[in-house]
């Protein structure tokens, strides 16, 4: 299949290229400095151009809760304009295939955990990333309704958990939990650090899979996409605390300092697990422990020169 990348440049994009299934397609995974999401005519034309069997659509604003709060603006306005124009234009066009990458974000605050795929649009959303959240509602949704509307038209959603791995950022204001600690701690070793602070009380709980099984599990939904349910999570089914990740990554980067709570930094939801029966029934399951993930990213974090970081 030739298969066209959004979001060639980012972690998730970046895993997909590597993946061993992908030598078998032809793989388009271009920059956004080569492929604007925000220039519909500009999609319009490319796609026009390539006409690639199917989408996968991985590119997006993405950042924790610091980059959410900072500019919520963006993070509401360009995930919404990336995601109509590119699921837009490939249905006008007359692509047949598209994998649509949405959030565990898009989940109700309230809703119970595990979180299944029904509770969509069943309650309020967490504030602290609520723009994003919407953006990735609005896409999935148009993906529905495309494919109600189409039955030719194999347009899903997956809602992955939270992902770390090779390609994140450590960019400590606007990376995710894990590649934030895994610099903290690593900092903090070889500057003598005794103690770190943690946000809120540490007992918050997430989730979080290595962007290498998500890209295994992209691979397993291309070859039946036909029998993949229009949105279905993807994530571990079982989550850990705050401390638990600091813990873990302090156990492998080497960090033998204590922990204190910041009581006065928001913590977003007090626990965001996905529910992955639909995942299991699909035929699919995850590859990776927690241990084992953060030990290859933490290999490749310290490849890194600070320009990359």
């Amino acid at each position: 299949m030739k298969i066209l990348i959004t979001g060639g440049a980012g972690m998730v994009g970046r895993n997909l290229v590597e993946h061993s299934e992908a030598r078998h397609h032809q793989i388009l995974a271009p920059s956004s400095q080569d492929f604007n999401l925000l220039d519909r005519g500009s999609i319009q034309k490319t796609l026009s151009a390539e006409m690639p069997d199917l989408i996968i659509h991985c590119a997006g604003r993405v950042g924790g809760i610091q980059a959410n709060i900072a500019d919520p603006v963006a993070f509401l306005r360009d995930n919404v304009e990336m995601g109509v124009n590119i699921i837009g234009c490939a249905d006008q066009v007359g692509i047949p295939n598209l994998i649509n990458l949405g959030s565990s974000c898009m989940y109700p605050r309230e809703a119970t955990n595990p979180l299944k795929e029904s509770s969509i649009l069943t309650g309020e959303l967490e504030p602290t990333n609520e723009g994003y959240a919407l953006a990735k509602i609005v896409s999935a949704k148009l993906c529905q309704y495309i494919s109600s509307d189409d039955p030719k038209k194999n347009y899903k959603t997956v809602i992955p958990c939270n992902l770390f791995g090779r390609h994140d950022k450590f960019e400590l204001k606007n990376s995710h939990l894990i590649p934030a600690v895994i610099r903290k701690l690593h900092e903090a070793k070889i500057q003598g650090k005794s103690t770190i602070d943690i946000w809120g009380d540490g007992t918050a709980r997430r989730e979080f899979m290595l962007a290498s099984d998500m890209a295994d599990f992209v691979f397993f939904a291309i070859s039946n996409i036909d029998k993949m349910p229009q949105n279905i999570n993807v994530g571990l089914g079982t989550d850990y605390s705050i401390s638990e990740y600091y813990n873990a990554v302090a156990a492998v980067v080497g960090f033998e300092g204590t922990f204190e709570c910041d009581l006065t930094k928001p913590v977003g939801m007090k626990q965001k697990l996905v529910d992955v029966e639909e995942m299991h029934n699909f035929g699919w399951n995850h590859k990776s422990s927690l241990e084992d993930g953060i030990k290859k990213t933490y290999d490749f974090y310290k490849g890194l020169d600070t320009n990359e970081i």
